[in-house]
């Protein structure tokens, strides 16, 4: 059951309306080349249909197509989960967990925790390669307490910091700071040297002409543009991104902000790709199970 098209809520209703139709389209996912055992790695498998299951006629182990991913001992159905996946990266401004509550008719526990599985299963590897060409760096604040007295300060805020590849690859973080130290050294980690690096008249930034080509726009002085130096799409990337706060989330706790950005980055860096719920799944067959306990685990 190859999906070769565009995703959209008609065609997922169509295509996944049973849990049989959810569970071959992982099977084509997880086994693109035929079932095969996740333990010794055996092409040699019986299959129990009356149980979902499969025997490795090898080591006999027995497992199903969910066994060791993110779905494993999940009591929610497959296509509750399909049409989560497909929720949360059809809109742009994300969707919170007391809507998929309420669409799903499950608990808000059972939203939450099925969100940030999701989650999880997408964020970026640790390891990626470096950013080339032309990047912008932009930091921003997010969140923080709101009191009609004093209104809200920067203090209360978290500092995040963003770093968008012309044409490539958007990526952000929590930092603890916006001293000079910090945003620099995020940017050399990142950056490959002498790449162009544009960012705004901030003087924590000065230091990287010495090691990549970095220019500035003055924004107190109203310069946004000067040729093709700007921030405008990291600017942008972040004002979607606010948007999701203020119109679905409200409000997110700092401990959870890297899980967020991470949906935002793989559905940003996504946006023009048209089988982004199928590369979406794949990421969550690939993922190991994760306990709620994990989730709530304090900071």
């Amino acid at each position: 059951m190859a999906i070769t098209y565009e995703m959209n809520l008609v065609k997922l209703a169509d295509t996944f309306h049973s849990e049989d139709a959810c569970r071959d389209y992982l099977c084509e996912l997880r086994w693109p080349e035929g079932n095969q055992c996740p333990r010794c790695e055996s092409k040699s498998v019986s299959t129990k249909k009356a149980r979902d299951q499969y025997d490795c006629n090898s080591c006999r182990y027995q497992f199903s197509v969910t066994s060791g991913t993110i779905f494993h001992d999940s009591h929610l159905p497959l296509w509750k989960w399909f049409l989560a996946v497909y929720l949360m990266m059809d809109s742009k401004k994300s969707i919170s967990a007391n809507q998929i509550k309420r669409m799903l008719k499950v608990s808000y526990k059972t939203a939450w925790y099925l969100c940030h599985r999701i989650r999880k299963a997408i964020e970026e590897e640790t390891i990626k390669p470096q950013l080339d060409g032309t990047i912008e760096v932009d930091e921003t604040f997010i969140g923080g307490r709101y009191d009609k007295r004093r209104k809200r300060q920067p203090w209360d805020k978290q500092a995040v910091i963003g770093l968008l590849q012309r044409d490539g690859k958007f990526e952000a973080r929590k930092i603890p700071t916006r001293s000079r130290q910090i945003l620099t050294g995020i940017v050399r980690e990142r950056v490959e040297k002498g790449s162009k690096v544009f960012t705004d008249e901030l003087a924590a930034y000065n230091s990287l002409a010495n090691t990549h080509k970095h220019h500035s726009v003055n924004h107190s002085a109203e310069e946004w543009v000067r040729g093709d130096i700007h921030t405008n799409s990291i600017e942008n990337a972040w004002s979607l991104f606010k948007r999701s706060i203020i119109g679905s989330f409200h409000k997110i706790r700092e401990k959870h902000l890297d899980a967020y950005l991470d949906e935002f980055e793989w559905r940003f860096n996504n946006r023009d790709n048209p089988y982004l719920f199928r590369d979406t799944l794949k990421k969550l067959i690939s993922s190991e199970k994760v306990e709620f306990k994990e989730l709530v685990r304090a900071s």
